[in-house]
């Protein structure tokens, strides 16, 4: 028989006491209640200003609100990977979490950008935003295609173990236009990840590359990621210079990389995709972090009111949502029982 102050039950409410006691805990632990999301540390002993120009280092949270299929999921995970190493790898979302959530453990951790993945009944979108204050670009997703995808078309995929220590390489392309929204789109971007200082840069460290073209007749951004790979020429058993496809750039590095690529000899630099590979229309600019004056619309009534929506008001919406789902739920664990 239990002790005071359970003893005045019988054994069967005991159980039943306890049983309903282990539900709760197992119901708190699936993030059913709010509460901030659980994030382990971006990494251990990451710098977190440039010592070269005493910049902050960008950082970003990659997460989705609202309910996704599998495949964005996966496209979630694919994004994360390609923000690496400056990224939350392994953020953990509940279902009741708001923006005000991330942004209380953004914070500490010295995070400057979101990417929000979300869906709509007609289709994706991804929403990049700078910390805290914004401003926030809204991007429809045309079309998509995984990295497994990606790599399950080529013969030989590459999947180096080290390609992943240090953050891409960032080029643009067709996006100096004079026009203001594209100005805007090409700052994000450029202040997404870590500057380049063409002086103090080890070649070791370019390992990929992010490329974003604009395409001014069709008004798409083509977002491919590729590895980069540099192969010794004349040297044998790597090929002649004969043999270099017309993709790839001869070069003469300025210093040895690794046992084949010698400074002594000229080396060609072939950029290999990885994914994820993306086709994205911009839909809207906003003032803040997913709020405020709207600065630029696809649709072209940027300035007008009905287009500015509170964050508020779109934490209300997605709370309603999640409640509903929430309801959805119980409802099905009662049918259970």
């Amino acid at each position: 028989m239990l002790s005071s102050p359970y003893a005045p039950f019988s054994p069967k409410k005991q159980l039943r006491f306890f049983t309903s006691l282990l539900n709760f805990i197992r119901w708190l632990d699936s993030g059913k209640i709010r509460g901030n999301p659980f994030v382990k540390p971006i990494a251990k002993g990451q710098p977190t200003i440039d010592h070269v120009t005493g910049d902050k280092i960008p950082k970003s949270f990659v997460f989705c609100r609202g309910k996704l299929p599998g495949v964005l999921k996966q496209l979630q995970m694919d994004l994360r990977k390609l923000m690496l190493p400056y990224t939350a790898l392994n953020l953990k979302e509940k279902k009741r979490n708001n923006l005000k959530d991330f942004l209380n453990v953004a914070g500490p951790m010295g995070v400057t950008h979101f990417l929000i993945l979300s869906k709509t009944n007609t289709a994706p979108y991804l929403r990049v935003g700078r910390m805290p204050q914004g401003p926030t670009i809204t991007f429809k997703i045309q079309d998509y295609s995984l990295a497994i995808d990606v790599a399950q078309s080529q013969l030989r995929p590459r999947s180096h173990k080290d390609l992943f220590q240090n953050p891409p390489l960032i080029v643009l392309s067709g996006f100096g236009t004079g026009e203001q929204h594209l100005k805007l789109t090409t700052i994000m971007f450029q202040n997404i990840f870590p500057a380049i200082h063409i002086n103090t840069v080890k070649l070791s460290t370019c390992q990929r590359i992010v490329l974003l073209n604009y395409n001014k007749d069709t008004k798409l951004i083509d977002f491919r990621h590729y590895s980069i790979r540099l192969q010794p020429i004349g040297v044998a058993g790597y090929g002649s210079e004969s043999e270099v496809d017309d993709e790839a750039a001869t070069v003469s590095l300025p210093e040895d990389l690794g046992r084949v690529n010698r400074a002594s000899n000229k080396s060609a630099v072939k950029l290999q995709e990885i994914g994820p590979r993306m086709t994205l229309k911009l839909m809207k600019i906003e003032e803040g972090l997913c709020s405020g004056g709207v600065i630029y619309s696809e649709s072209g009534d940027g300035g007008s009111s009905k287009n500015q929506k509170s964050r508020k008001d779109e934490e209300d919406d997605e709370e309603d949502e999640e409640e509903e789902d929430d309801e959805e739920e119980e409802e099905e664990e009662d049918d259970v029982e």
